[in-house]
Order: C-alpha cells, then sequence, then structure tokens
C-alpha cells in the first residue's frame, strides 16, 4: 500500500447543520458517491471497516487542543485475508484470536467466525451517499448515511494542515459542534439515543443556559436550564466599553455552562450574544476573550433576529393565536417586540431599553422617591415612543427576566417553577402591586421577598417600570407570560426539526 499522509479530521452527526447548510446548498460540489459499508463496532470503541471488499483498518494517534483527530491507516486489504491481517484486525478490535489462524478468510467467514453473538462485536451495515466540497482548501462532504435502517446526517471536514480545518469548520459556522468519530456515532443511532443540544444566551445582565434532547418522536426534553446574573452590563452605560470585572464573570458562568454542556455529551453548543455585546466599543476583545476561555464563540445577533426568536420561542411553545400578537423580551440592555399573527410575523424590532441602562441612570437599586419614580417612567415612556398611536393587540405575551421574576413573586415561588410560571396572567394590578413593594426597599431589603432570585434586586424595579409601560403604550391590561425566550427559540431554529 502506498504511503497515505495522515490527515486531520473532524466530522459531527445531527439531523441539520443549520448555516453550514445554507452555505454548503450555494457551493458547487467536486463530486457525489454511494458506497455501501460494514462496520464492525467493539464494546470498547475499537472498530473498522470493510468498503469495496476491502478490510480498512485505521487507528487513533492524535487528539489536537481543538479536538481534530488524526487517524493513521494501518491496513487495507482484500478478502480472502491472510491469517496474519487476520490477526491484526482481531488485535485492533481486542478481541481473543484462536490459538491458530487459517489463511484465507472471506468476508462471510470472518464475520461467522468472529462476529458472532458473544463476540461482543456489532456488525452495523451502513449505507453512504456523500456530497464533496473544497473549503478553504480542506476536503469537506455532507453526507446522508443509513445505519441498520436508521438515518442520519453526517458533515466532515478534513485536511493535514491542522489550522486550516480549525478555521474551515469555524466558517462554516459549526465552531460550536463537538467532533464525533463515525464509530461513536453509529453505536448512538443503534442505540437510540436522544440528540441532545445547548444554547447559551448572552444578555447585558444575565446568561441563560438551554441544553434540551431531541427525542424520536421529534419532542424536546430539558436537560437543563438556567440563568446566572453577571451584569455584564455593568458601567457600560457611562463608558462605552464592557469592564473587566463584568468579563471576568460572564466569562467564568459561560465556562460553567459549556463545560456542563459537554458532560451531558451535547452534539453541539450555540451561543448568541445581545444588547450589551451590540454596542460595546470592545465587543470583539470580549468574544476573543470568552473563545479563550470556553472555546465557544459569541455570534453577536441584531435586536430584529432577537425578536424574531423570541416570537418563533413563543409561538412554539404556546401556541399560535387566532388574532393579533405582539411578543416582547424585555433584557437588561433592550426589548425586542414582534408584531404578528399565528405564526406569520408582520414586523419586529428591537429598542435600546432595558432594565440596566435605567438602574444605573436612576439609581433604582435602592428605595426611590416619588420625584425619581415619575422621571423613570417619564424617560421610559419617551424612549418606547415606537410604540405609540398601535392599535391594541388581541393578545400581549411577555418575556425575559423581569417578568418571569415578577411571576414568581406573585407565586411566592421559594423555588423556581417553570411549569407553574408558564402561562401565567399578569395583571396590571399585580404588576403596580410590586413596584410600590420594591420602589420602598433597597436591593438587599428587596432580596427577602420570595420568588425574587437574588442576583435580580438591583434591577427589578427598573424591569417592572418597564414592563407597565409597555402594557399602557398597547392599551392592554394583561399580559400572558412566557418562561420561554430566545434561547428556546434559538434551540427551535438552529437544531430543531
Amino acid at each position: 500500500m502506498s504511503k497515505i499522509m495522515p490527515r486531520w479530521e473532524w466530522r459531527s452527526f445531527g439531523s441539520r447543520f443549520g448555516l453550514a447548510d445554507e452555505q454548503l446548498a450555494q457551493m458547487d460540489s467536486t463530486g457525489v458517491q454511494e458506497s455501501d459499508e460494514i462496520y464492525l463496532l467493539a464494546p470498547g470503541g475499537e472498530n473498522v471497516k470493510v468498503r469495496d471488499g476491502l478490510m480498512d483498518l485505521k487507528v487513533l494517534r492524535v487528539v489536537s487542543p481543538e479536538g481534530l483527530e488524526q487517524w493513521e491507516p494501518v491496513l487495507k486489504r482484500g478478502f480472502p485475508l491472510a491469517a496474519a491481517d487476520t490477526a491484526a484486525v482481531l488485535s485492533a478490535l481486542h478481541q481473543p484470536a484462536p490459538g491458530s489462524l487459517r489463511e484465507g478468510y472471506t468476508l462471510d467467514a470472518f464475520l461467522d467466525t468472529f462476529a458472532g453473538q458473544d463476540s461482543g462485536l456489532r456488525v452495523v451495515k451502513v449505507h453512504k451517499r456523500r456530497v464533496r466540497y473544497v473549503i478553504g482548501g480542506c476536503t469537506s462532504e455532507l453526507s446522508d448515511v443509513i445505519a441498520n435502517g436508521k438515518a442520519t446526517r453526517t458533515i466532515a471536514v478534513e485536511s493535514e494542515d491542522g489550522g486550516a480545518v480549525v478555521r474551515a469548520v469555524e466558517g462554516l459556522g459549526l465552531g460550536g459542534y463537538t467532533n464525533v468519530s463515525y464509530p461513536r456515532a453509529l453505536a448512538a443511532l443503534i442505540d437510540g439515543a436522544p440528540e441532545s443540544y445547548a444554547v447559551v444566551d448572552v444578555g447585558t445582565n444575565s446568561v441563560k443556559f438551554h441544553a434540551a434532547a431531541r427525542d424520536p418522536d421529534g419532542r424536546w426534553r430539558t436537560l437543563a436550564d438556567r440563568a446566572d446574573v453577571t451584569r455584564l452590563g455593568e458601567g457600560l452605560s457611562e463608558t462605552g466599553r464592557i469592564g473587566d470585572a463584568p468579563l471576568e464573570r460572564t466569562a467564568a458562568a459561560i465556562a460553567k455552562m459549556a463545560e456542563e454542556a459537554r458532560r451531558m455529551g451535547v452534539r453541539a453548543i450555540a451561543a448568541v450574544g445581545t444588547a450589551g455585546l451590540r454596542i460595546a466599543a470592545n465587543t470583539a476583545d470580549v468574544v476573543t476573550a470568552v473563545r479563550a476561555r470556553t472555546g465557544l464563540t459569541i455570534e453577536v445577533i441584531s435586536g430584529e433576529e432577537e425578536a424574531r426568536l423570541a416570537y418563533l420561542a413563543t409561538t412554539a411553545a404556546l401556541g399560535s393565536t387566532a388574532g393579533s400578537l405582539v411578543v416582547f423580551d424585555t433584557g437588561g440592555g433592550s426589548s425586542q417586540f414582534t408584531f404578528g399573527k399565528g405564526g406569520t410575523i408582520d414586523e419586529r424590532f428591537s429598542i435600546d431599553v432595558g432594565a440596566a441602562r435605567y438602574t444605573d441612570r436612576f439609581g433604582l437599586d435602592g428605595a426611590v422617591s416619588d420625584e425619581v419614580l415619575r422621571e423613570a417612567m417619564s424617560a421610559i415612556s419617551a424612549d418606547l415612543q415606537r410604540l405609540d398611536g398601535r392599535r391594541s393587540p388581541d393578545a400581549l405575551v411577555g418575556m425575559g427576566g423581569a417578568i418571569t421574576n415578577l411571576t414568581a413573586v406573585k407565586h411566592g415561588l421559594a423555588t423556581y417553577d417553570p411549569d407553574v410560571v408558564q402561562g401565567t396572567v399578569l395583571d396590571s394590578a399585580e404588576i403596580d402591586r410590586q413596584i410600590d413593594l420594591y420602589r420602598s426597599r433597597d436591593a438587599n431589603a428587596r432580596r427577602t421577598i420570595t420568588g425574587l432570585q437574588a442576583n435580580r434586586a438591583e434591577v427589578i424595579l427598573a424591569g417592572a417600570l418597564i414592563v407597565r409601560r409597555v402594557m399602557q403604550k398597547l392599551g392592554k391590561a394583561t399580559l400572558t407570560v412566557s418562561d420561554r425566550g430566545l434561547r428556546h427559540g434559538l434551540m427551535v431554529e438552529r437544531f430543531g426539526t
């Protein structure tokens, strides 16, 4: 066999690959190949395959710091196999060999002799349809795979230049995807292991984490869902930059979330940033620092995209309405509004109205006078002028940390329960009651209120004022609460079916 240079390989499996699918659809392929192969999978992860009548044995030699794998071809032989080749294959599979091996094993004889029920080996018959591309000098392929009757898809990039592979993967928008070899993926597919994914939403006030598994029937099952208040936007309105301390808090929270997701065995992690990262002068430095710390690249999305994903999350969770619908998501640095009817979006936009902004501007983290409260309400009203003159919708749905905390306080939830919060109806009287509750207390006193997340104590008054003004502007005395948000919409968008 002629010498083959080892190549760095990256591969992932799943039903869809988001931006990569879109990019490859616009490219010319360099060829299409179909093949039928047989994989032999050992309990410890060892494997060999048979393709085009050849026993093909590769050994994993190196895993790079970026997670790339380098597999070295060590044997490729036609059938019938010589005794020495049979011994090499059995050794690679960590299977015991009989005292003596005969010469000339055909494929059927090899399978009958060494891959029986008691061997521990699994025989997986695989059909592949590979569409090949060249990306950044690397060989790439997008394949449809059927293994023992079960279907999946895989995307791969490989080259002798590991750096080129990393750049190509990033360019395809797959930097958050896990490198998974064929043997591992086939074993998971045959075992019926659900596909699991994670999303990190880096907001101005908090970092939200959502991990979920998609069951064979297509339904999502939550594995983890939480928010850590890191106040990334602390001081942003005064300096225009994200400070070192807020960056450190936020990077540490993201690192823990990424580590947790990887322990769960997720196939991919998507990370997005919103208002704070949209406006900070040093966003590029923040993204670089987080990537170095966590391995995740934060994609800073527009306010309009943020609004669209929030609407998608709401309609997926609560169902579409017959009449007009407004969904708003208020965060630390901005609020997103989407106007639609059923599954159709008519308009969406983002306004720089966020709880962290007004907290810093008016000192709303402490007890405030009537005058300060009026000034804050007036400023919020002026900044929400884009809502003026609009027809009142048939339904108003609110989401975000401020709204879910208002709801938890309404229910007196000592432990947050998303099932109780989801679908709750908040009326203006309840919000007014809570505004009076918060305005008379400083942050420390607010932390004693049952249902209020301790790290929300500083910004909850500003959040309540924003919610109240939105309801007034849109002529609604009630709103329906959605515990689902941007992270849930992104999960459906990137990884759903």
